[in-house]
């Protein structure tokens, strides 16, 4: 039987590669958005807003699953608990969400934020599947192209990173979404740990520039965090095949 699929950030980074992947399974996909869109390739767009959860009832209401990719800064939380509230009343069988490794370690807002989305999730009603995953190759590309932008290049201490090609997460979430519900999965991460250092003198090397590097340390609970590597993933994790060097040096080819 054919699923009924809504896809929340389905225009995203990770969106636009999760869509083809479930399209060709068959699945009849809908995706939502704050903003009115045309129907294109398989995918039916609805209009609903998370954050208010204006529209969220009707966008929901028929489907089978639905797979939330949809994140920003702040407020994550709250959509999520008006996505899952939905689902619940809806009667969706599978709710898929995509979280971030040390949700429950860091003690920083952002990921508080993740974590009670998460929760919202779980105390839903709905059955659930929940994939942490480390930082996509290109928010880590950002990072670096702001850095190498400075007259100086900071590289703070202790600070490692495992980043995921978005490729593999995509591919990850479309099999899980086409699953069974099944709690909280091991992490998806990186095939590497790197320092940010290194990330960051990659991307200038691969780029012909040179910076001036200067340590720093970040202050506080969260740098005493970062140095113990509570934001690695945990033991049993999964990991992505691409590295940050493929990533890299895609990125560097198609600038050429």
């Amino acid at each position: 039987m054919t699923s009924t699929i809504l896809i929340t950030g389905g225009t995203g980074t990770l969106g636009r590669q999760v869509v083809p992947l479930l399209r060709e399974a068959g699945c009849e996909l809908r995706v939502l958005s704050r903003s009115h869109r045309e129907p294109g390739d398989g995918v039916s767009p609805v209009t609903g807003d998370l954050l208010t959860g204006e529209g969220v009832d009707a966008a929901v209401a028929g489907a089978d699953v639905v797979l939330h990719l949809a994140g920003g800064p702040k407020g994550d939380d709250v959509a999520t608990r008006n996505l899952a509230g939905a689902a619940s009343r809806a009667g969706v069988r599978h709710l898929v969400y995509i979280s971030v490794i040390a949700a429950d370690r860091l003690p920083l807002a952002w990921f508080r934020s993740k974590l009670a989305a998460e929760r919202a999730v779980a105390e839903s009603g709905v059955p659930w599947t929940t994939l942490r995953a480390a930082q996509f190759h290109e928010l880590v590309l950002t990072v670096v192209e702001k850095m190498a932008k400075l007259p100086v290049l900071p590289v703070p201490g202790g600070l490692r990173f495992e980043p995921v090609d978005s490729r593999d997460v995509a591919r990850r979430l479309a099999d899980l979404t086409l699953g069974e519900p099944a709690g909280l999965v091991p992490d998806l991460a990186g095939p590497r740990v790197y320092g940010l250092g290194e990330l960051a003198g990659g991307y200038l090397e691969a780029r012909g520039k040179r910076r001036l590097r200067v340590p720093v340390r970040i202050p506080g609970k969260p740098g005493r965090a970062y140095r113990a590597g509570d934001n690695l993933a945990l033991e049993g994790a999964e990991t992505g095949e691409h590295t940050w060097e493929e990533f890299l040096a895609g990125r560097t080819a198609a600038v050429r």
